[in-house]
Parts: structure tokens; C-alpha cells; sequence
């Protein structure tokens, strides 16, 4: 199993350093941006130039946000730069984000993903075999590429694309086209046996592949402290966080899977009000164990892979009121060597 960490710089001047440090500790195989105050690709650039083994990840970056030319570019560039350690990692996000913070255009947003990996797909080929770029889609048409624009052959391969998903169509989608899928923090034991493994099974019989060639990684929210005072501080900092993921719409699969799907518009009403406070209330400590891994931190590696262990190739150490993943250093030496 696989363990990945953060770069949760707030200054990009800092994160060569933060990457040095984190290919240094040595516990740990990958590292991972992602889309929020700050573009997701930019750290990792700096991350490529001041690391030789970890693998850097975009998890994720906004997929609707950018044209497939686009996001071909920015992966062949960061797979020459990071010489062949990148992995394009995208997602959907809602509705609302794409077209009112992004002013760009949503529909059919499964159908959409896919045809955007197989565009990606067909503009690196073109890159890496020659021949006339031709791709004719529902949503992207791909159908210039001259000599001035076309970089060549990649040295180092095309980067692998993993997808991230939460509902069973985005989620099949990602196993029919996709090299890797990212687990939500946002589930349960419930919502992956009922919901997403068997969405992957599905999108890999599609396209006729195994799962031998196609990774998972989970990224699993932790709730741990050294202290009773700690303890607290981290339920309630993870409490808020469910209740955010909660209180979306297309994420009420994972609440249905317990039975606490009436929860969801609940939640989503007091997002309109500004009620994050009391949002976090209506997550009560069963909801919280059943989304997060919670105990002491001698034990939790333990119970991650026993929750993960059957079907995780990789993990992601996810806890926002401690980010710092040298606090979580003994965790993900444990998951490394279980002996």
C-alpha cells in the first residue's frame, strides 16, 4: 500500500522545501496538490525540481475548468519535468462551481469526463505517433494540430490519468476509461461495497481491462490526537468537514448508505444560510466514525488497513486540523512495514 501526503503550502516559495522534506522522511511515495485558494499544477512544478522519487498527483485538479488541449499540455510538460513520476488526476466538482465560479459550460458531466480522458488520449498520440489529429466528440473537437504546436514524443511516456468520483455513473466512467480512481473521503464501508466498487468492476468490463493494471487510492480522514484536548479539537474540525461533503447534492449516496440520507438536504439549507457552525452539529460521533478513521494514534494505521487493505493500492493521510505530514510520520511507517 501506497501512502501519499499534501503539499498544503500557502506560499509556492515554500514547497520545494516542503517536498525535500517529505521525499526525505522516506515513509512517504507520493505527493499531491490540489484544486482550492490556488492553482493545483503550479506546486508541483516546483515539487518536480526538488525531488527524484515521489510521485506528484493533482488531486484533483478541475477538470470542466479546462479544454483537453489544455490539460494535455500541462500533462506532458509536468511528466517531461518530473521525468515520468506525474500523474493527472481530475474531477468533475458541481454545477454551481463550474458555471458560476468558472463560467464554463456543464452537462452530462459523466459522459462529459469520459470523452475528455479520450481526448487527452487521442491529442498525446497524435503527440507521440505522428498523424493527423482527428477526435469528434459530443462535447470536444479536436481536429488542428501543426508542427509549431505539436512537442513530439514524450522520453518519458504519457502520464497516468486517474478520475475521482462519488455517484456509480462518474464512477464507472473512471474504470472504463481512467488508470486509477480516487476515493472521496466523503464514504463509507457501505457506500464502497454497494456503490463504487462495483461502479469500477462495471466501466472496467467495458473497456475489456483488469484490475491488475488499474490502481485505487483512498483518501481516508483521520481523527486522532495525543490528548483528550487534541481528541476533541479533531472531531469537531472533521465533524465540519462532513457536514460540508454532506451537504451536496450528488454526495447523498454516501448518507443513503446508512440511512441518514434525509440528512442531506438538511445540511444543504444551513450551507445557504451560512450555518457552518450548526452544520457540524447535526454530525453526531456515529456518522463521524463511520466516515473518518478515529482512535488513538498507535491504532490507526491498523485500522486503515483493515478497512482498506482488501481492495487500496495507495491511501491518502487526510486530517485538516493537522496537515503537517511529518505528525503522521510513525502512521505511514506503519502502513509501510505492518511487522
Amino acid at each position: 500500500m501506497k501512502i501519499d501526503a499534501a503539499i498544503l503550502d500557502q506560499s509556492l516559495a515554500s514547497v520545494g522545501d516542503t517536498a525535500r522534506k517529505l521525499e526525505r522522511l522516506g515513509c512517504y511515495d507520493g505527493a499531491f496538490s490540489f484544486e482550492g485558494p490556488h492553482d493545483p499544477f503550479f506546486p508541483l512544478v516546483l515539487a518536480a525540481e526538488a525531488t527524484d522519487r515521489l510521485e506528484l498527483c493533482t488531486a484533483i485538479a478541475v477538470a470542466f475548468a479546462r479544454s483537453p488541449m489544455l490539460l494535455a499540455n500541462i500533462g506532458y510538460d509536468l511528466q517531461q519535468l518530473s521525468r515520468g513520476r506525474f500523474i493527472l488526476g481530475l474531477g468533475s466538482q458541481i454545477r454551481p462551481h463550474i458555471q458560476n465560479r468558472f463560467s464554463m459550460p456543464w452537462s452530462k458531466p459523466a459522459e462529459r469526463m469520459r470523452e475528455l480522458v479520450l481526448a487527452i488520449r487521442e491529442i498525446w498520440h497524435c503527440w507521440n505517433q505522428g498523424g493527423r489529429l482527428d477526435f469528434r466528440g459530443e462535447f470536444y473537437t479536436h481536429t488542428l494540430m501543426t508542427p509549431f504546436f505539436n512537442p513530439g514524443t514524450n522520453p518519458f511516456g504519457n502520464p497516468r490519468i486517474f478520475l475521482a468520483g462519488v455517484g456509480p455513473r462518474m464512477t464507472e466512467a473512471a474504470g472504463e476509461v481512467a488508470d486509477g480512481f480516487f476515493i472521496h473521503p466523503f464514504h463509507t464501508a457501505e457506500s464502497l461495497r454497494e456503490t463504487t466498487l462495483p461502479a469500477l468492476d462495471r466501466g472496467r468490463a467495458k473497456s475489456g481491462r483488469s484490475r491488475e493494471n488499474f490502481e485505487i487510492s483512498c483518501q481516508v480522514m483521520i481523527v486522532s490526537g495525543e490528548n483528550d484536548e487534541e481528541q476533541e479539537r479533531a472531531r469537531t474540525a472533521v465533524k465540519t468537514q462532513i457536514a460540508f461533503y454532506g451537504s451536496t447534492p450528488a454526495y447523498r449516496c454516501v448518507l443513503d448508505s446508512r440511512g441518514w440520507g434525509d440528512l442531506q438536504p438538511e445540511l444543504n439549507q444551513l450551507t445557504k444560510r451560512g450555518k457552518w457552525v450548526e452544520m457540524a452539529a447535526l454530525i453526531d460521533d456515529e456518522i463521524l466514525e463511520a466516515v473518518a478513521v478515529c482512535g488513538p494514534r498507535d491504532q490507526i494505521a491498523d485500522r486503515i488497513r483493515e478497512r482498506y487493505a482488501e481492495f487500496a493500492d495507495r491511501v491518502s493521510l487526510v486530517a485538516p486540523y493537522a496537515a503537517d505530514p511529518e505528525r503522521w510520520i510513525e502512521v505511514a511507517r506503519a502502513l509501510r512495514d505492518p511487522s
